[in-house]
């Protein structure tokens, strides 16, 4: 089997290294398009990060030799990556996926992860494709399948969003996040919003390998109090002192953020079923205005109360416009 992979980011070169260690033949794409070259890949795995998806189809059209022989997987963080996967190569060829394996790349690029987790498997289309499941299997890491991709993909976002966004924008660590009541108490909110949402579109919450997914959807549901106790324990446990996604793209000076597949695809289904979500919305335009405003962020590092009172105003206007409709 042969295998191609776009983006070498800690993903991309955790799965390139399982995949070597069983004998796979493995080729990374180069940065600059110029630079592809036509490759007979079996399977093609797009490990970038979410605002890069265009750019890596632009790399597999150039790559891939025979796209209709090739399955095309996405273990991208966020919604609508495989809708674009879709549109270019066809459903039948897209399988989604999502890796819960916590992983990091060392100083000399070589990718650390924990013996934790897994990778979750969905197809798009009606093949089974048992073999790629069964060579991941092979490598040692714990694999499943499950049947609805859409389920799949809202499950790892309800997942990701948690101590994401607001410890971004605050730039604290999880670990200190939570100790902020008030934003804790948005966080509670924020997952009640993507529970609401997805059960407007009629997805439902599954379990991946290592995170009770339901549990913790389940668990936004009960008194505050409750919730917060058993959100804190997770979130120490799960994240504590290891800064999030989007607030490493804030700190590294990116001028673009996942926040839009995540915090802002619940805004976007909040918006289409008409179910209102302040927290996100405001999570969403918030961190997309410090990515490209970066002196904004002066207004919110570790001023909890300043992000407050914008969710605060976004809940008095969402209120407004409902009486007034």
């Amino acid at each position: 089997m042969k295998v191609y992979i776009v983006g070498r980011g800690a993903v991309g070169t955790f799965l390139g290294d399982q995949l070597i260690s069983i004998g796979v033949e493995v080729a990374y794409a180069p940065r600059p398009l110029e630079a592809v070259t036509p490759y007979d890949a079996d399977v093609a795995i797009v490990a970038t990060k979410s605002y890069d998806t265009d750019g890596a189809i632009e790399t597999l059209r150039k790559a891939i030799a025979y796209p209709e022989k090739c399955v095309f997987v996405s273990p991208q963080n966020g919604v609508g990556n495989e809708e674009k996967l879709v549109q270019a190569f066809g459903a039948k060829n897209v399988v989604a996926a999502a890796l819960t394996v916590p992983v990091d790349r060392d100083r000399d690029g070589r990718a650390n992860a924990t013996h934790d987790g897994g990778l979750a498997f969905a197809p798009v289309g009606e093949s089974a494709y048992n073999w790629l499941v069964a060579t991941f299997a092979s490598s040692g890491l714990r694999v499943c399948v499950i049947e609805d991709w859409r389920a799949l993909k809202w499950s790892k976002l309800a997942l990701n969003v948690v101590a994401n966004a607001s410890c971004a924008i605050l730039n604290v660590l999880p670990a200190r996040m939570v100790h902020y009541e008030k934003i804790f108490t948005l966080e509670i909110r924020m997952i009640r919003e993507v529970r609401a949402v997805m059960s407007a579109m009629r997805i439902a919450a599954v379990d991946l390998p290592r995170y009770p997914v339901r549990a913790l959807l389940a668990s936004a549901n009960l008194p505050s109090p409750v919730a917060r106790t058993l959100m804190q324990r997770r979130i120490a446990r799960g994240r504590g002192t290891k800064p999030p996604s989007l607030l490493l793209d804030l700190r590294a000076g990116r001028p673009n953020t996942e926040v839009d597949v995540l915090n802002g695809a619940v805004a976007a289904g909040g918006h289409a079923h008409g179910i209102p979500t302040p927290v996100n919305s405001v999570y969403t335009r918030v961190l997309d205005d410090i990515a490209h405003m970066p002196q904004l962020w002066a207004k919110y590092r570790e001023r909890p109360e300043a992000l407050v009172a914008e969710v605060e105003a976004e809940m008095r206007r969402v209120k407004a416009l409902r009486r007034g409709a």
